[in-house]
């Protein structure tokens, strides 16, 4: 059975952090230490609780960790100025000051109950290039708004073709990622949500025709960020070659998808790029995208790869017709990416209303 998450240490300050290892020993609490921002990011959203020294009170705002509920800042002795400063733009709670402090600290680390989560994030990965998953992801964000959730489409793969023109919408105005690079990530995340391309509840940010050479860590960390606060479904489009900014998709990810066509070069490829994917997120499970040459079965390129079965897709013949013309993918909810899309969103939050 997977471990529970534990409450989180972000100090490089030794006395601090003796201190903190005592108060969780006297709550009976094993704790995840972290000595930066870089180490703690991928533990950082799943904690019960995230315990902040004031010595990394400063990187941590810098490098733009998720918001999240129960972050507490924790000095010895009077903190200064800058740490109360920091504490609200850091989204924390509370500003823990010891040895005052002690006794409420202890009952923080002592396991209160997980805040629920406010939104899921599906990642979609290619098994190589031309997998279809830029297809599968625009038809999970399609089908995420039919079933009346509020969705956000992250076109992440510089190389790609870019979702704008998956979904129809290169006409449609509103800030790409090339503008909010321009920006350095210091956005406010209703004003984000509200300045992308967005129509009803499907809001899009993707590239414009200009060069960016990738995505900005910094921006991908704001959008996340925007997302999780205002839409129900974030589903994340990245690239085969890991960037910063495709880590931290991955690692914010509830499950990721990995796309493999049924073929033997393609789940060569496959095993290559889930290599380099697994280490950033625990879930991972695969989509089969058939025909296969070789009769290979889904559930056999599945074993092989190690990974769950996700689904798989069968040809569809209306759907390149259905691109070209700007119609999205699963839009009417007919065929078999449709019914696969369906199916993918409501496992996604059924498994958040038992978190919850």
């Amino acid at each position: 059975m997977p471990q529970p998450p534990r409450p989180l240490l972000v100090t490089a300050d030794a006395d601090l952090l003796d201190d903190l290892l005592r108060l969780a020993a006297a709550a009976g609490s094993e704790v995840d230490v972290a000595p930066d921002p870089v180490a703690a990011r991928a533990r950082f959203r799943p904690a019960p609780v995230a315990l902040i020294g004031a010595d990394q009170a400063a990187p941590c705002l810098r490098a733009r960790l998720p918001r999240r509920p129960r972050i507490i800042l924790v000095a010895r002795g009077a903190p200064g100025d800058e740490i109360w400063s920091i504490a609200e733009p850091l989204g924390a709670e509370h500003v823990a000051v010891l040895p005052e402090a002690e006794p409420w600290l202890i009952e923080q680390l002592a396991g209160q109950p997980r805040p629920p989560a406010v939104s899921r994030t599906l990642a979609v990965i290619g098994g190589r290039g031309g997998a279809g998953a830029s297809i599968l992801a625009a038809g999970l964000a399609a089908t995420a708004v039919e079933a009346r959730h509020r969705t956000l489409l992250i076109d992440a793969d510089p190389l790609g073709g870019g979702l704008d023109l998956v979904l129809g919408w290169e006409e449609v105005g509103g800030l790409r990622w090339s503008g909010l690079a321009g920006a350095g990530g210091r956005v406010d995340p209703p004003a984000l949500l509200d300045a992308l391309p967005h129509r009803g509840d499907l809001v899009l940010l993707s590239f414009d025709r200009k060069e960016l050479s990738g995505v900005p860590a910094e921006a991908m960390a704001a959008t996340l960020d925007a997302a999780r606060r205002g839409r129900d479904v974030i589903v994340a489009d990245l690239p085969r070659q890991l960037d910063d900014a495709a880590v931290l998709a991955l690692q914010a990810a509830d499950r990721t998808l990995l796309v493999v066509p049924a073929e033997l070069r393609a789940i060569a490829a496959a095993a290559r790029t889930l290599a380099q994917i697994r280490p950033h997120c625990a879930e991972i499970a695969v989509v089969v995208r058939g025909p296969s040459p070789s009769r290979l079965k889904p559930r056999e390129i599945a074993q092989t790869l190690g990974l769950p079965l996700a689904g798989s897709l069968r040809p569809e013949p209306a759907l390149c017709h259905d691109l070209e013309h700007g119609t999205p993918p699963a839009t009417g909810g007919k065929g078999p990416l449709a019914e696969l899309c369906r199916r993918l969103v409501t496992e996604l939050m059924s498994a958040r209303a038992v978190a919850a």
